[in-house]
């Protein structure tokens, strides 16, 4: 036996240190006649109601000399024999009740009468939409996979389920649709998540960590969600999601960075509104990395290009600022972002409250003490407005955070260092893969078909194909002739 190794525990060993917690119980149930029955659980996991009266009232009033008749006479379906001390230790701290005949007795059966508390399903707070569905997914990991099925009511919906963490055995999910989703993607993911070594996983974010494809990139490369209806629309592109119990969101992969600023709620309105809305989130992206970094950059070092009726404008707002632009910049930005933190931290309405008055207050007070510019403040403002332009939360903290780089580059050499920076961004996410699958897709590599639910979302009788970085089994969601619009009957009567 290795140095490493432990001696294999028996059952009075698991049922030794389980009696060290004041919660578990061991009870013996008066069978008819001189028959006894030695039970053992844990009564903060098991519910009193179905306790006593599916098994305490049963034992009390039926005769038993076997296992199998134990399991005749309990009206539980749940209910298994069990010998192995992993096993019933794995079974204690589910909620199952250990029943045997004599309490040192190396085997038994196992009886589920666990307690469920779950919160009730309630309407997203992160994604939330004004059209659609308003439900989001809850802490129970069963309940969520219910919501899926709904969804999906199809026998190739798959479900692979694996227990993560050493200590807090976390049940984690692997979901997809087995006639879609290609083989590789299913066994990548499966692969990685069952390589996880963690000793307590408390929420599907820490799986996201451990399977991503580059955990040094700022960019997020797979998706959580908390809508139900966004889960079960990318599992039948071929996508692959993973769920975990006690948490109330979803990760879906692969995924490209085009889809962080596409809103579920664009599928809901016509199309030509949800690409206008589409364009606006991609420009006020762009708006609030390089707007600050820009304004910095041309003051400091290329006033040549500030037309002429601005640059008076400039002048006059920064006549009495003592410190240079780069310093002025950093200290709104972190004033932003202090603000923002505040309001986050805090109680809903007393963060609302700090976030809006703070922000008039503070803003007002720096440009009147001459420690910033008014134009600068207007410029902040708007750049962090355009940044809670995301859909999805995690690409919002991204742009956040690359920010500052540009900041800093734009200090040291002007435009010429954005351009550096930008390029070694764009460089990065050509190399960048979500899942093995390219992240930069479809611009690089280049794919004209997946440009119809990019940038713009097409009609959906356009969408007839899966997008091609899913590599799917099945290629056409329909057929073209079947996506053209037919007339109606009355259009042939003249």
């Amino acid at each position: 036996m290795s140095e490493n190794s432990s001696p294999a525990r028996s059952f009075e060993d698991v049922l030794k240190l389980s009696r060290e917690s004041d919660d578990f119980m061991s009870e013996t149930v008066q069978g008819p006649g001189n028959l006894t029955y030695h039970l053992d659980y844990y009564s903060t996991l098991c519910d009193a109601a179905p306790f006593n009266d599916q098994i305490v009232k049963p034992l009390q009033k039926n005769t038993c000399f076997s296992l199998d008749d134990l399991k005749r006479i309990i009206p539980l379906k749940q209910i298994a024999e069990v010998a192995d001390a992993e096993d019933l230790e794995k079974g204690l701290n589910s909620g199952k009740v250990l029943i045997r005949f004599q309490p040192g007795e190396p085997y038994g059966v196992l009886a589920s009468v666990r307690t469920i508390e779950n919160r009730e399903v309630s309407i997203p707070e992160v994604e939330y939409s004004v059209i659609g569905p308003k439900e989001a997914f809850v802490e129970n990991l069963d309940m969520n996979i219910n919501m899926i099925r709904n969804r999906l009511p199809v026998s190739t919906l798959t479900i692979k389920k694996i227990t993560v963490g050493a200590i807090s055995k976390t049940d984690v999910a692997v979901l997809y649709l087995s006639d879609i989703a290609s083989d590789e993607n299913v066994q990548t993911m499966i692969q990685r998540v069952t390589a996880i070594h963690y000793d307590e996983i408390s929420d599907s974010s820490y799986i996201n960590q451990f399977i991503e494809d580059n955990n040094n990139s700022p960019f997020p490369q797979l998706i959580d969600t908390e809508r139900p209806d966004r889960v079960a629309a990318q599992l039948t592109e071929g996508k692959i999601a993973v769920m975990s119990h006690g948490s109330p969101s979803a990760i879906t992969a692969p995924t490209t960075l085009v889809e962080f600023f596409s809103a579920f709620e664009d599928y809901y309105i016509p199309w030509h509104l949800a690409s206008g809305f589409r364009l606006i989130r991609l420009f006020a992206v762009l708006f609030s990395v390089f707007s600050t970094p820009m304004y910095v950059a041309v003051i400091t070092y290329h006033a040549e290009l500030i037309p002429q009726d601005l640059l008076a404008t400039l002048i006059l707002s920064r006549s009495i600022i003592p410190f240079p632009p780069i310093i002025e910049a950093i200290f709104l930005e972190l004033t932003i972002e202090l603000l923002r933190e505040a309001g986050a931290r805090l109680p809903t309405k007393v963060g609302q409250t700090i976030g809006i008055v703070g922000g008039i207050v503070i803003g007002t007070a720096a440009v009147e003490a001459g420690l910033t510019s008014n134009v600068l403040l207007i410029i902040v403002a708007l750049a962090a407005l355009a940044s809670f332009t995301t859909p999805i939360y995690r690409i919002g903290n991204t742009i956040r955070l690359i920010r500052f780089p540009f900041l800093l580059m734009a200090q040291l050499w002007g435009l010429l260092g954005i351009s550096l920076l930008g390029t070694f961004f764009l460089v990065h996410l050509i190399t960048l893969k979500s899942l093995g699958r390219p992240y930069l897709e479809p611009i690089y590599p280049f794919r004209f078909r997946d440009f119809k639910d990019a940038f713009f979302r097409m009609p959906f009788k356009y969408q007839y194909d899966r997008p091609e970085h899913t590599q799917t089994k099945k290629k056409e969601r329909f057929s073209r002739s079947k996506g053209k619009r037919t007339a109606d009957i009355d259009e042939h009567i003249h």
